[in-house]
């Protein structure tokens, strides 16, 4: 028996493979190459037509009633349709996957985040959140069901830091990813809800004028600093004509935060050493900071900064602190 003759012998003849072909098609091309069992049913395909074609490797299952049309070859968007469409009608993606699909935080994790206006029995793969948003926090980005930027701020706000929400503040502004509905009126409208108090305080300190947090790197060195009690620098300020990413003025201290992403050319390593020279003419104390020695050597790095500082006996000569700069 082949495909043809199956398919229209389960649907009374009214649709031949050809049309239901083409409709799967255009349905899959919408959704990233996913469609819902449901969605099936509703192009007119019987429960039998649609285990067959899972026997004959044209659907592939990726969920309980969500399939992968054609081959199963995975994208991230690939992934959050499909967990999305698992979750059933009126569930959207959310939290760190939302930041993701905008642009605003990579997310490593494992789990899709949805969130879903009722209770969900658990999913493999699926972190649910419970509740129910109104239609001006929901979206659609890219094809898929999502909640807005405001509302997916307002969502990190109880999973993140604080220095990681004005990160993904930053991002957002820097990708002018605006919405009528603001994270403020959000604050209005949930005033009490987990990270409203987190949220506050981001948009207090931008209130004040604070700087934008342009790295994940800067987020970890500001924690990093919080943590081990050194007093807080200030971020992205002219010295000399450069710009450093944190300083601390009355020590003339002056930190870059070094990433290979953007410091393993060859420019960028001339270039590097010409600032470094040019902090030194000015009697700057020029020391450069990475990932690795944040994670690695954390206590020598306190103590080194600590030192220069002025917190801890060993530091520069005081002297220099009079210098002109």
């Amino acid at each position: 028996m082949d495909d043809a003759s199956y398919v229209d012998r389960n649907s009374s003849g009214q649709r031949s493979e050809d049309d239901v072909d083409g409709a799967i098609a255009r349905l899959a091309r919408r959704q990233h190459g996913r469609v819902a069992r449901d969605q099936l049913v509703a192009l007119g395909l019987s429960a039998d037509v649609i285990d067959y074609r899972v026997a004959r490797s044209r659907l592939h299952v990726v969920y309980r009633g969500v399939y992968a049309v054609g081959h199963d070859v995975p994208t991230r968007e690939a992934n959050w349709m499909a967990a999305v469409l698992a979750a059933g009608e009126g569930c959207l993606l959310s939290h760190r996957d939302a930041a993701s699909l905008w642009g605003i935080r990579a997310n490593a994790r494992s789990l899709i985040e949805i969130t879903t206006p009722r209770s969900r029995r658990p999913r493999q793969g699926i972190q649910f959140h419970r509740s129910s948003l109104p239609s001006d926090e929901i979206t659609v980005c890219d094809g898929i069901p999502v909640t807005t930027v405001p509302r997916t701020l307002f969502d990190l706000a109880t999973v993140l830091s604080f220095r990681q929400l004005e990160r993904a503040l930053g991002e957002a502004e820097t990708r002018k990813l605006w919405d009528e509905l603001s994270l403020l009126d959000l604050l209005r409208r949930y005033p009490r809800r987990p990270g409203s108090r987190t949220v506050r305080a981001v948009l207090e300190a931008r209130a004040e004028g604070a700087k934008v947090i342009r790295s994940d790197l800067e987020v970890e060195f500001l924690e990093f600093v919080d943590g081990v009690g050194l007093p807080e620098p200030k971020l992205n300020e002219d010295v000399e004509g450069l710009e450093i990413d944190a300083v601390w003025r009355d020590q003339r201290v002056a930190v870059e935060l070094d990433s290979r992403t953007f410091h393993m050319t060859t420019a960028a390593f001339e270039g590097d050493r010409e600032r470094d020279r040019m902090l030194e003419v000015a009697r700057w104390h020029p020391i450069r900071v990475t990932a690795r020695q944040l994670h690695r050597t954390p206590d020598r790095l306190r103590d080194d900064l600590a030192k220069l500082l002025g917190l801890i006996p060993g530091g520069p000569p005081s002297a220099r602190r009079d210098q002109p700069g």
